[in-house]
């Protein structure tokens, strides 16, 4: 198991019984963990969201909550510890005070107090006070920027940059190969990426383990991963695990951003890695909301943002692009890095081809994967 897979996975801090085999549909996390006690009611993806805010507010990791023989045996984590049982209070201490003062309203989180720290720190900071304060990219845009482009200014400017509109409008279909390698991993693993236009999406993440597999159907999202990465063989995603499944396909065909985003609203100038950007916040049919930040100089999209809800606060996905190549006179981002709280993974392609046929089967719910021989 790589360390990322295990880093991602082991501050579930639960255990795994037999999995449950409802028909299609989402699993709650009581149905298919043991021990869980402050977050029932939830599904299992959502579940591990939360796993990821804990660790991203804290600093921790799997071992640090669970006892720190759990690394190869999920039935592990089940067992009690005082980390656990202290989290349990700071979530009811966190909804008491997010109830009582604020109407409910998620103001108040684990990284509120904790801010990447094992206890929160209660000395203020001098060097904090005296110097310049690191930006703030807003959560939600609530107005475009007095003075900005229009958001079809900078639309438009991004499918001339790629190659003109009516070529981008023409991509019906992306299938690419090349390798991921995720945190931590010394070695690189083949990928396989396919998407076929308006919003269908599948990668398949080949590993020592078995096949990871994300498929976004139009409506629908699932992962299939192996025991050895993911306790649970398939999962269906519900909630923003879902929704960012459908930006991440929507986004592979910007032909059709106009039309398949709305609501949208230009923010603030910001940076991305010392190269000025251009937030532009748009929101899917269901209202889901999603950041794009695209260079001022080229015109390119660079980074996408967006969140996911957990009972203890929004869980942000962010995702870069680069490495801009032209397939067929378009240009497409042959490196994207996908960075959330419990990991990172860099998807480098090598071969990109447009508007070839896409067998429906590969957009189909995906199979529990089969273990390689060893």
């Amino acid at each position: 198991m790589n360390v990322c897979a295990a880093l991602a996975l082991c501050v579930a801090g639960v255990a795994t019984q037999s999995p449950p085999s409802p028909a299609d549909g989402v699993v709650l996390a009581e149905q298919y963990f043991k021990n869980v006690q402050a977050l029932r009611g939830i599904p299992v993806d959502e579940f591990m969201d939360t796993m990821g805010m804990f660790a991203a507010a804290t600093g921790m990791n799997c071992v640090d909550c669970h006892v720190s023989d759990a690394g190869g045996d999920w039935a592990k984590y089940a067992t009690d510890t005082g980390f656990k049982q202290t989290t349990r209070r700071m979530v009811a201490m966190v909804n008491t005070l997010n109830e009582g003062s604020f109407g409910g309203r998620q103001r108040v989180t684990c990284f509120t107090c904790h801010r990447g720290l094992r206890a929160p720190a209660t000395l203020p900071s001098l060097d904090l006070q005296y110097g310049d304060p690191p930006p703030v990219d807003p959560d939600q845009i609530t107005r475009s920027t007095p003075g900005a482009p229009t958001p079809d200014q900078i639309l438009d400017t991004y499918l001339q940059a790629l190659g003109g509109a009516q070529r981008v409008a023409g991509i019906t279909s992306i299938t690419g190969t090349g390798s991921y390698r995720a945190y931590d991993d010394f070695e690189l693993s083949p990928l396989d990426l396919y998407a076929k236009a308006p919003d269908q999406r599948t990668t398949i993440q080949h590993s020592p383990y078995g096949d990871m597999t994300i498929t976004f159907d139009g409506k629908n999202a699932w992962m299939a991963a192996p025991r050895d990465i993911r306790p649970f063989p398939v999962v269906q995603y519900s909630g923003g695990n879902r929704d960012g499944a459908h930006v991440d396909a929507i986004l592979e065909f910007p032909g059709r951003l106009k039309q398949a985003l709305t609501n949208w609203r230009v923010g603030p100038e910001s940076s991305v890695d010392d190269q000025d950007v251009q937030i532009v916040q748009a929101t899917t049919p269901s209202g889901f909301l999603v950041k794009l930040y695209f260079d001022t100089k080229t015109g390119l999209l660079l980074r996408s943002v967006r969140y996911s809800d957990s009972p203890v606060g929004r869980v942000p996905v962010r995702v870069d692009y680069s490495d801009y190549r032209a397939v067929s006179g378009v240009k497409v981002p042959f490196k994207r890095v996908a960075t959330w709280t419990d990991g990172r993974t860099v998807f480098q392609l090598d071969s990109v081809q447009v508007n070839t046929a896409v067998d429906a089967s590969r957009f189909a719910k995906p199979k529990p994967p089969t273990p390689p021989k060893r």
